[in-house]
């Protein structure tokens, strides 16, 4: 902890902890009930845009919640989860090929929101760190690193002809194609995006939200990356906006603002962002695939694995 972020102590580990099972928690509500997903991504954030939000993230206001940024990740989290409940939910719809661009697209879409984010902090210049829009930020080259790291994260996204909804009551979206080391690849770029430009709240922004939805695609519903993270996205962030003072005020867990720790996790980024770039490529082209329509790793324990267990 020494060298990412200031030591923190018992207190400080279990409210993380707790943040990690409520983000879970709340997950499996939205994934195994229909009306739990509507209450959670469709109702409660059309109370909060009107009752709530204008007032606790409104620009300019201290904690830094009422940034273009946060107001944009915010909708577009929450339109996932709405546009994966139609595909799952709406009879035939998952059958029709062009209504499964858009879960790549909202995918891409997020991740080049950060890429643009990631850029723009290089652009302020802050070299040795300033607070700017009332976060603490320190422009570096790991800010053009990690946007590159994110653009081929982009581009690395694959086999989403094959989503399919599963066959058991919960009706999970499926896209057995997006295995461990996509995965594992946007993990790493994502903390580093959350580490360079939200630096002192990425303790929780960046590693309690992606343990979130990492523990449940690997062992609780493998197969649904996607509808997990973007669940535990959207409650994260409507509850950031609803509490803007948690992590600054409440339970604050700053980093050690040290560039050496800036320029190392988005080093990692962009190496296996790089490696798995090259590592699909080189299949691409050895087996002669489309990459926009063919599932690249259809040979693997992994995929099989989810095709089994949800076909």
């Amino acid at each position: 902890m020494g060298i990412l972020y200031q030591v923190t102590g018992f207190n400080g580990w279990a409210i993380w902890l707790f943040v990690l099972f409520a983000l879970m928690a709340f997950n499996e509500l939205g994934r195994t009930t229909k009306w739990g997903g509507l209450v959670l991504f469709l109702i409660v954030p059309a109370g909060l845009t009107i009752f709530t939000w204008p007032t606790t993230a409104a620009p300019g206001n201290e904690y830094g919640t009422g940034t273009w940024f946060n107001w944009v990740k915010t909708y577009s989290a929450l339109a996932g989860c709405l546009g994966f409940m139609a595909i799952r939910f709406i009879p035939g719809l998952a059958q029709k090929k062009w209504v499964l661009c858009f879960p790549p697209l909202i995918l891409a879409l997020n991740i080049f929101e950060a890429c643009i984010r990631d850029f723009q902090c290089y652009s302020y210049g802050a070299w040795d760190g300033a607070y700017i829009d009332n976060l603490w930020l320190m422009s570096g080259p790991w800010n053009i690193m990690n946007g590159i790291a994110g653009l081929l994260n982009i581009v690395t996204i694959c086999g989403w002809y094959g989503i399919f909804v599963s066959k058991d009551k919960s009706k999970d979206m499926i896209w057995p194609d997006m295995i461990w080391p996509w995965i594992i690849a946007y993990d790493l770029w994502n903390f580093a995006y959350t580490y360079n430009c939200i630096a002192d709240h990425s303790f929780y922004c960046g590693l309690a939200l992606l343990v979130s939805c990492t523990i449940p695609a690997f062992f609780i519903k493998k197969g649904a990356w996607l509808q997990h993270r973007a669940q535990t996205l959207a409650l994260w962030i409507m509850f950031v906006m609803t509490v803007p003072s948690f992590a600054d005020r409440i339970a604050p867990v700053p980093t050690t603002h040290n560039p050496k720790a800036f320029f190392i996790v988005s080093l990692l980024a962009l190496i296996a962002n790089v490696a798995l770039a090259v590592y699909q490529f080189n299949k691409i082209r050895k087996y002669k695939l489309n990459p926009l329509k063919d599932e690249i790793f259809v040979e693997t324990r992994a995929y099989k694995q989810v095709i089994v267990e949800n076909r």
